[in-house]
């Protein structure tokens, strides 16, 4: 039976990781983002789905070829996973595995619900692959500051709030972002944050990167100034940044590319609408 596992016992899954997997299971399974675990036994478990706390999917971990666990896949979606996505506005089931071998299973398991895929790149970026030389220059009413705590006593700032959200889609609070991630954000003459690029998941000494900047502001290089910055500062720290995006997203790709990003490995991630 598929029960979920009480956070203090994330650890029993660490041998179900796969090495090369992705950071987003491993940080969870560390309990340092926040997430949820299912699996076929609380005491033993051989199988099972991390829903990252992000609420931005699923992952499959442990044995693929768990039979018990994958027949029951189906009806503990329908039954347990459905009625709670849809109290949180998730109308998709998005998934993937930790390892390739899951790919057929989900194939297998899900082909019946109008199963979609699509495809994700993961780069990384080495010190000695970071272009330092290249100096980039933006808009002089545009300027890099470090995500500190001060920033959020700034009164003069109009839209901390997009700040705030943008830490608490991955972390459990403000504090726990500044105990292990790193940020930058852009703000303007105007006083409004307009790009933020910061550790989005963390595991060991890898972090994940979490960028965004806000529609009427880009194309002038802000993504590309910022990923900078916080790169110098993860390699001034011992930091591997991880950079994770889907293949259709070229001016991601371009801007990870462009500062020395090298791509480790691609993966297939995918979807069907909850009934």
């Amino acid at each position: 039976m598929i029960s979920e596992l009480p956070t203090e016992e994330f650890f029993r899954c660490k041998g179900l990781l796969d090495e090369h997997g992705h950071i987003e299971a491993k940080a969870i399974v560390e309990e340092i983002n926040p997430g949820r675990i299912f699996v076929d036994n609380t005491d033993f478990p051989n199988s099972g789905l991390i829903w990252l706390g992000n609420n931005d999917g699923f992952i499959f971990i442990g044995d693929e070829s768990n039979e018990p666990f994958n027949k029951e896949l189906n009806s503990f979606i329908d039954t347990v996973i459905t009625p709670e996505a849809k109290k949180v506005g998730l109308t998709w089931f998005e998934a993937i595995g930790n390892h390739r071998k899951w790919d057929e299973t989900i194939k297998k398991g899900f082909g019946h619900r109008n199963l979609g895929s699509w495809n994700q790149k993961v780069y990384t970026l080495q010190a000695d692959d970071f272009k330092h030389h290249v100096e980039l220059t933006i808009d002089p009413k545009y300027r890099v500051v470090n995500i500190h705590k001060s920033l959020f006593e700034d009164k003069t700032i109009k839209n901390i709030s997009f700040l705030h959200s943008k830490i608490l889609e991955s972390w459990s609070s403000i504090e726990c972002f500044f105990s292990y991630g790193i940020g930058y954000c852009i703000i303007s003459n105007h006083n409004e944050i307009v790009s933020v690029c910061k550790s989005g998941f963390v595991a060991g000494n890898v972090h994940s990167i979490d960028i965004q900047t806000l529609e009427e502001h880009r194309g002038r290089k802000l993504a590309q100034k910022i990923t900078r910055a916080f790169v110098k500062k993860c390699f001034d720290r011992g930091i591997i940044p991880y950079w994770d995006c889907m293949e259709s997203n070229k001016p991601s790709i371009a801007v990870a590319v462009n500062i020395g990003f090298k791509n480790l490995y691609s993966y297939k991630g995918y979807e069907f609408p909850f009934k």
